[in-house]
């Protein structure tokens, strides 16, 4: 796959294209640079909304209509052969992107893994054959003479299963022989009629066995581009692709709230009442430590500061704002001279003059705070001791307190968060929160609606 910067892409791969490929090696194409990334992003739109509906405990028909809905919104194009390049080239891009480390690969192998799965599953079942064709699987399909002779069988089966199946299974059914030590979870779970050492599995069972083949071939296949990437294409790339590449697996893909948009304005005598109602955990906790100590880190001065512009905090304000708390510590005099350029900076009016934007959540989680700081995210840098604490004092009750801790040992931080906002405002919150800004803007939505006259 080679990578241009503004030529005309070839035509499709080939005329005749599996609609659901198998990404056995990268394609014969060349790909516009600003492609190579808008379409890795909209793909990783798909996989973490897939991550975010099974950590929240989607049962899989909730999940296939996740998926469905997903693909539609993200990965469509009006062109056909399109579509079908852009399917393509979004699965290499990220798993370019997402074979650089362990952690990286397990999640990315788990998510297209699902992806499939979900895609296979509802496509026509000519399609299912034959992407099971492609895949070489050694199951003969059960011919029709066979079929009567073991239709009364197939039937009980059925009938055992529940009553959502079909009870007697038709001429039209589709069933494989095979060894039945290949399936002991249906043996297991007696969904399958056994027959001289065969299972007769139909072909909405068979798809486990295509999707176990697909998640061997791209596991060892991530193995694979990551020696690539080590060796060559890192280094050779260093200008171009590279910094593309490392900052994809983090990146932010919602509003960037560099601009406040919607409760425009907050005012000095406003922030005590909504850094208790409106903050979430992270900024609330650099608000209380900048209160008590009257001093943060530079890493905690750019996380809050910048999400108090995010949430209109105009800089006047800002500049007094921290005047007052570090003139405690510091003396007026000396903030002027080593602090207030950097809050100028921050909004814009210093230096390059550039807008910056408040840090999302993948930002905060991904940094490491060090001693004496107190920026990053709680979920993710707190101890259990002190989390649970902090969780007590926003007022999370026990139970859901428990759900929060179990998200937090699963490595769930956005949705320990989610959980919090859901507990604090007790009101659902099924985009999940993916940014402290959207926190206190959802926060502020529910407290208006609550109470008008606020």
């Amino acid at each position: 796959m080679e990578i241009v910067r503004s030529q005309r892409r070839t035509p499709a791969v080939a005329d005749v294209v599996l609609s659901l490929p198998l990404y056995r090696s990268a394609p014969e194409l060349q790909v516009r640079l600003e492609d190579f990334e808008l379409f890795a992003i909209d793909r990783l739109r798909v996989l973490k909304g897939i991550s975010d509906g099974l950590s929240r405990g989607k049962k899989p028909d909730e999940v296939e209509t996740l998926v469905r809905d997903l693909w539609k919104s993200n990965m469509s194009h009006p062109q056909a052969s399109e579509f079908i390049n852009k399917d393509i080239i979004s699965h290499f891009v990220l798993r370019l992107v997402y074979c650089r480390t362990e952690e990286l690969r397990k999640w990315f192998l788990s998510m297209e893994t699902t992806l499939f799965r979900y895609r296979f599953r509802l496509k026509s079942s000519d399609v299912q054959r034959a992407l099971m064709a492609e895949f070489d699987l050694p199951y003969k399909a059960v011919s029709n003479a066979e079929f009567e002779n073991v239709k009364e069988k197939l039937g009980q089966v059925a009938d055992s299963i529940g009553p959502k199946k079909k009870s007697m299974p038709n001429a039209d059914t589709i069933f494989y022989k095979v060894p039945f030590e290949e399936v002991p979870e249906l043996v297991a779970g007696r969904r399958v009629f056994l027959l001289k050492g065969y299972a007769y599995v139909a072909m909405n069972q068979v798809s486990s066995l295509v999707v176990t083949r697909f998640r061997s071939h791209l596991s060892k296949a991530l193995v694979l581009t990551n020696r690539k990437w080590t060796s060559t294409i890192r280094e050779r790339e260093a200008d171009r692709l590279t910094p593309i590449v490392e900052s994809l697996s983090t990146s932010y893909l919602g509003p960037d709230y560099s601009q406040p948009r919607e409760f425009a304005e907050i005012s000095l005598k406003d922030i005590d009442q909504v850094a208790k109602s409106s903050f979430p955990l992270c900024m609330r906790h650099l608000f209380e430590k900048l209160r008590e100590d009257h001093h943060l880190k530079h890493g905690g001065r750019m996380q809050f500061g910048l999400f108090l512009k995010g949430v209109g905090l105009k800089l006047d304000d800002a500049l007094a704002f921290w005047k007052a708390e570090f003139s405690h510590k510091i003396g007026a005099e000396r903030f002027d001279k080593e602090y207030a350029y950097g809050i100028r900076h921050n909004y814009g009016k210093e230096g390059k003059r550039t807008d910056y934007t408040p840090y999302s959540c993948q930002k905060i989680i991904s940094s490491t705070p060090g001693v004496g700081d107190h920026h990053g995210c709680p979920f993710r840098h707190f101890s259990e001791e002190n989390l649970r604490a902090a969780l007590g004092k926003m007022g999370v009750g026990n139970r859901p307190m428990e759900d929060v801790m179990d998200k937090v040992r699963n490595r769930h931080y956005q949705l320990a968060c989610t959980l919090t906002f859901e507990a604090v405002h007790g009101s659902s919150c099924d985009a999940g929160i993916n940014h402290p800004n959207q926190y206190f803007i959802d926060s502020q939505k529910i407290l208006q609606k609550n109470n008008p006259t606020l």
